[in-house]
């Protein structure tokens, strides 16, 4: 969307490339001033801690470039669209024709602010397509994903979708599939994934902190 920007792909851990590398990197190719965006949809720990501390440490490694942290991408409105794309592949894939309840499945947090800022995009998606929802997370705060399903079995309900609130595939979104399958779920989504609304959310957040790193 912006060729005229160079733009890297980083990772704290696990993964590669490794964020500090790829600074190092564009320290010594000569740019001065970087941007970093946070991938992250709710502000939790990594967000909290884990970006600041990466962020700090690179510009003291490097005082004569700046570098900053934009707000994460946060849970957006219009992320549901990206949702139901994902959604209507799911349904589609799994011949699924009738629903009666939906689950927002995410990574779960020990912030319950973070946890409170998932339930209230799944009241809002609910509110979209007049159906109850029920949030859920793969790790650290319930329910799981399978819990979330088979309350709603409990309750009638018996066509009872999953969608994964995640940027990119991995472990979490991988168990969450697992037990919402386990538990019934006619059809589970994938991940959100690279999409033209997550770019331009990037975007919309780097077009931020550049302007931040203008001298006033």
């Amino acid at each position: 969307m912006r060729p005229d920007l160079r733009v890297e792909p980083a990772f704290l851990d696990l993964a590669e490339p490794d964020f500090d590398r790829v600074v190092d990197q564009l320290v010594a190719e000569g740019f001065q001033e970087i941007v970093v965006v946070p991938l992250l949809l709710t502000e939790a720990f990594h967000a909290k801690v884990d970006v600041p501390s990466a962020v700090a440490a690179a510009a003291a490694r490097h005082p004569e470039i700046q570098i900053r942290a934009t707000p994460i991408l946060g849970l957006e409105a219009h992320f549901l669209e990206v949702l139901d794309l994902r959604m209507r592949e799911a349904l589609k894939a799994a011949r699924a024709r009738e629903l009666d309840a939906l689950v927002l499945a995410a990574a779960g947090s020990s912030d319950p602010l973070a946890n409170q800022s998932v339930a209230r995009l799944a009241r809002l998606w609910g509110s979209r397509h007049k159906l109850p929802v029920s949030a859920a997370f793969a790790s650290t705060a319930p329910p799981a994903t399978g819990e979330a399903v088979r309350a709603f079995r409990k309750e009638g309900r018996r066509h009872i979708a999953v969608a994964s609130l995640f940027l990119a595939p991995g472990f979490l979104p991988d168990r969450a599939a697992e037990l919402a399958r386990e538990a019934g779920a006619v059809a589970v989504s994938e991940p959100l994934g690279a999409h033209p609304e997550i770019a331009r959310t990037v975007l919309a957040r780097y077009a931020v902190g550049a302007v931040e790193l203008v001298p006033v």
